[in-house]
């Protein structure tokens, strides 16, 4: 059976309630948001914030939030309860809503495996009279909920039209995960292993399948890093620099991930050939700034202006890889939702990065580093 947009909500059937009282049912005229996360989850731990702003919010308007932790990892059922419990003391003191635990898979049998919801987060809205609402992400909720909260949305053409984008969206990425696991499978013990000719023979039979940018990215990487085989690498990587630019890829994300392997300063880049690392560094930047530039809000410039700033201070323009960073560290301050150890985390390569461009320590808050040789030793300047 499917779960969809208008499918009456399945019952909550959980182990135990960690905070907060048991929804024993959806009671007629309040919104729920059923939230779907798990204390491993980068991006459902960033969400919790914003899921106590929203139950703070429309409080008034007959909102309820919970939390379902229903793929919390640890050996034994208890062990995962015990360490959820401690980890929402720690760092959700401000909790003002319920959390759940399961672990019997009685949850995502009945409500993640049929609306076709392949990862966390996922947020559900119930509606005022106990059918679904909305299905997706958690960062489309400050759009999507004021419109079920008024009763304007189940009945848009926007609403219909995003659920039945959603379902066709999940049931192809489901498709391709049946296709894809198998490959994984045989892939992940030879990366580990470090036996990149095993590897590479099994990426080979990922690139039969048609436009899977992730294999194509771990093939073009390890003919450039592992196996430094530049006569097949680099057309390899030119191919999908000219994909990623091309309309039919053109996302910000997969610019980055390839700007990345040419320009990450983490990595000694020394064995690539200069001409053809510099001329693929010139297209991908001026394409990320088209689609997110400094002077606009677009999203993510802490994490996707690090490799752009590299290219920026290898070419020579150092005051421009300068600008970049600091407009990183703005956009980092700006997320207010973010907790403070995710923040850091992203924190650390921006502050490396401006101490090694500026040649002084770069400081923010309380945490301060000192500039590394690497930069400097690496940086190769373009006439």
């Amino acid at each position: 059976m499917t779960l969809q947009m208008g499918s009456p909500a399945p019952s909550i059937k959980v182990e135990n309630w960690l905070r907060g009282e048991p929804v024993t049912y959806f009671q007629p005229g309040k919104v729920y948001i059923v939230e779907f996360w798990a204390t491993s989850c980068g991006p459902c731990v960033a969400a919790m914030p914003h899921l106590v702003q929203l139950q703070e919010k429309y409080t008034d308007s007959g909102l309820e939030v919970v939390g379902v932790a229903a793929s919390e990892k640890a050996p034994t059922a208890v062990e995962a309860q015990t360490r959820l419990d401690a980890w929402l003391t720690e760092k959700c003191s401000n909790l003002n809503f319920r959390i759940a635990f399961d672990s019997t898979g009685e949850m995502n049998k009945f409500w993640m495996e049929p609306s076709f919801s392949l990862g966390i987060p996922t947020s559900f809205v119930v509606d005022r009279d106990g059918h679904i609402a909305f299905i997706g992400h958690p960062g489309q909720l400050d759009e999507v909920l004021p419109k079920v909260l008024n009763g304007s949305w189940r009945t848009s053409d926007e609403a219909k039209a995003a659920d039945k984008e959603r379902i066709a969206s999940s049931q192809h990425e489901a498709r391709e995960r049946t296709l894809t696991e198998p490959i994984y499978a045989k892939l992940q013990p030879a990366m580990e292993a470090e036996d990149w000719t095993a590897a590479l023979s099994v990426v080979e039979e990922g690139l039969a399948l048609p436009d899977n940018m992730e294999f194509r990215f771990i093939h073009a990487n390890l003919l450039l890093h592992k196996l430094r085989d530049m006569r097949a690498g680099l057309p390899a990587l030119q191919k999908l620099v000219d994909d990623v630019i091309d309309k039919k890829f053109q996302t910000v994300s997969w610019m980055v991930a390839v700007l990345n392997e040419l320009f990450d300063p983490k990595m000694d880049n020394s064995h690539l050939p200069h001409a053809e690392r510099f001329a693929m560094g010139d297209k991908l930047s001026e394409q990320i700034l088209t689609l997110n530039p400094p002077q606009g809000d677009g999203p993510l410039k802490f994490l996707w202006y690090v490799p752009l700033a590299q290219y920026y201070y290898e070419s020579g323009n150092k005051d421009r890889a300068i600008e970049l960073i600091e407009v990183a560290l703005k956009s980092l301050g700006d997320q207010e939702r973010m907790p403070d150890h995710i923040k850091q985390h992203y924190l650390t390569p921006l502050l490396q990065a401006l101490a090694n461009y500026t040649g002084e320590n770069a400081c923010y808050a309380d945490l301060c580093v000192v500039p590394q040789n690497k930069a400097s030793e690496n940086q190769t300047a373009v006439a």
